[in-house]
């Protein structure tokens, strides 16, 4: 039997690059899941990814990379504790250029596992607020990502311009488990319901008109 074709996903454990991964499979890739540890509180998401990846039948490579916490520590609340969570977008949520730094080891993977295809989970809910979930950022890196290689690679999200509730219903027509992905900024049981992405998360299955079959632990106030 020929080889399928071959993608690397940049699988964080929420539900955007969980349902690019179902996506891809069901374009017909094997998919080669990437996840990182990069000092996030939120470890629990690198378990949500495990899982999803075991759901799609395959396993995913954790990157080491916690060391970014002593850089990040005093810019961003997903990393300190010292920084209070918001529940609306703030700059204290922002980790500055994480896409760039994971789509950075997405592309040596690629050349390892010999493909020229990378995708990620960036959607147009986070556009306004997140310059590496822009498609002018992923095909400038794209580019760069050629001329550092001297190789066709290929940056891709295939969700960019859909928000956040599109890519729900996309991912419930793709039988995306939902319920095993992680969104919350801390760790836990359950997801908080209280910071900017269980609210967000929330409102998008609202929108969606789906089952939101999320356990949140204090609901919208």
């Amino acid at each position: 039997m020929r080889d399928r074709k071959k993608c690397v996903v940049v699988l964080s454990g929420g539900l955007d690059s969980a349902v690019v991964a179902y996506w891809t499979k069901a374009q017909g890739y094997q998919v080669y899941p990437l996840t990182f540890n990069y000092g996030q509180i939120a470890l629990r998401e690198t378990l949500a990814a495990q899982k999803i990846a075991q759901a799609l039948n395959t396993t995913t490579k954790i990157i080491d990379l916690s060391a970014l916490k002593d850089i990040y520590g005093g810019t961003t609340s997903l990393v300190s504790r010292d920084i209070p969570l918001t529940s609306e977008f703030s700059g204290a949520i922002i980790v500055p250029f994480r896409n760039a730094i994971f789509l950075s080891a997405a592309v040596a993977y690629a050349i390892t596992v010999d493909t020229d295809q990378i995708f990620y989970g960036a959607q147009g809910s986070d556009e306004t607020c997140y310059a590496d979930c822009r498609r002018g950022f992923y095909e400038a890196f794209e580019k760069a990502a050629q001329l550092g290689t001297e190789r066709k690679i290929f940056i891709d999200a295939p969700f960019s311009g859909k928000s956040k509730s599109e890519v729900i219903k996309e991912g419930y027509k793709l039988g995306v488990p939902f319920g095993l992905t992680w969104s919350c900024y801390l760790d836990g049981d359950m997801h908080c319901g209280r910071c900017e992405s269980c609210v967000n998360r929330r409102k998008a299955f609202i929108e969606a008109g789906t089952m939101d079959p999320t356990e949140y632990r204090a609901s919208i106030e």
